[in-house]
């Protein structure tokens, strides 16, 4: 088991954010690899924060990985090998049949159909 761990913070812009923090004493410094599809990620950033006795981890997301289907990205520390988390992108026809776009869908619908009510409302007053 990895002696780092790694807790999202927040998905913006493109540029996966999370917060590392270690088990135990001393000064060893964490290796951030990310993979997708077993390719290194370019631009992967780790900042220590002493004063908080933790590391704040940048992934930017390339826009030439971002396709139809599932892509999933592997945070790994590169010592152990061990996986630390993971975050996976969701876009294109993956998502036609996903419960949460047929319930956007239906809203969309429901929208349509209470303005088509008011408006019929108005017009037979």
């Amino acid at each position: 088991m990895s002696e780092f761990t790694l807790t999202k913070t927040r998905l913006f812009e493109g540029v996966w954010e999370g917060v590392m923090t270690r088990a135990g004493e001393g000064n060893t410094q964490p290796q951030v690899e990310v993979t997708h599809l077993e390719k290194p990620l370019p631009g992967v950033e780790v900042t220590e924060k002493p004063e908080e006795d933790l590391w704040v981890v940048r992934v930017p997301v390339p826009a030439e990985m971002i396709a139809d289907g599932v892509q999933t990205f592997l945070i790994n520390d590169a010592k152990s090998g061990e996986t630390l988390n993971s975050f996976a992108l969701l876009a294109g026809e993956a998502l036609s049949h996903d419960i949460r776009a047929e319930m956007n869908l239906l809203r969309e619908e429901l929208d349509m159909l209470k303005r088509a009510f008011r408006r019929h409302c108005l017009e037979t007053m």
